[in-house]
């Protein structure tokens, strides 16, 4: 594995122990593990309903069979979305979001729905077997470098299956203050010189979060050039980014 995708790897498990909840949907006040499990679940059944009328609102129907959550960290999404398609799999970098998301599957008595550790970029953990929707947010921003968001949106895309969906958020634009991020930068120094993460997290009040932009034309070229065609784009401007939804879809053949 790349050296920046091994140390993406070590980041996003030191993320898994310390604050799992926080990491995969970083709500104002619910840092340092004060997310409530239940509500952070439920905000995960309200993310996939609004996906569903997503779907349902396009122009030809459809079909619910296997749907893919790329990042799917503790299976906040994957879980709900096994609710409308006859499988979901979740993928994860980190080991240890993918143990947690198996265990609350377990618990939920769900065999419709599998996860899928992946250590690199290239997604070859999934096959080649297609999905009916790809779906990523709040992920791909997070990848070590834009080469690597661009090989892993090429690779997603080539996973839709004829008539099939790809949902995929990803900053179109950062801010200049946010491309500092001396937060992240000096987690990685100090994780490298041996600093536990427990101590940059809790004590220094660092974290490993990388923030990255692709823009919107350069995104829709990716998509474009493995096939897809564009549906709608929402961008939405937030304090220190503009962020676009993509909705891309595979022609039947």
């Amino acid at each position: 594995m790349e050296r920046g995708l091994a140390e993406h790897q070590r980041d996003w498990d030191d993320l898994a122990v310390l604050d799992p909840l926080w990491a995969i949907a970083s709500r104002p006040g619910s840092r340092r593990g004060r997310w409530d499990d239940e509500e952070f679940m439920a905000s995960g059944r309200r993310k996939v309903a609004t996906i569903r009328r997503t779907l349902d609102g396009l122009d030809a129907p459809v079909r619910f069979g296997r749907a893919l959550d790329f990042g799917c960290g503790v299976g906040r999404l994957t879980l709900p979305l096994a609710d409308h398609f006859e499988e979901a799999v979740g993928i994860d970098v980190a080991p240890s979001m993918v143990a947690q998301a198996e265990a609350r599957a377990v618990a939920a008595g769900r065999a419709d729905v599998r996860f899928v550790l992946d250590d690199g970029a290239d997604l070859a953990a999934l096959g080649d077997e297609p999905f009916d929707l790809v779906f990523t947010a709040l992920v791909l921003q997070h990848l070590p470098s834009r080469r690597d968001v661009e090989r892993c949106v090429r690779g997603l895309a080539r996973l839709v299956a004829p008539d099939g969906v790809l949902m995929a958020q990803m900053p179109a634009r950062l801010a200049p203050w946010a491309r500092v991020q001396p937060a992240r930068r000096a987690y990685g120094v100090l994780r490298r010189v041996g600093v536990p993460p427990g101590v940059l997290y809790r004590r220094l009040r660092l974290q490993p979060m990388r923030l990255l932009a692709v823009p919107r034309s350069r995104f829709e070229s990716l998509l474009e050039a493995e096939g897809l065609r564009v549906e709608t784009v929402d961008a939405r401007q937030h304090r220190a980014m503009l962020s676009c939804t993509y909705v891309a879809r595979r022609p039947a053949t």
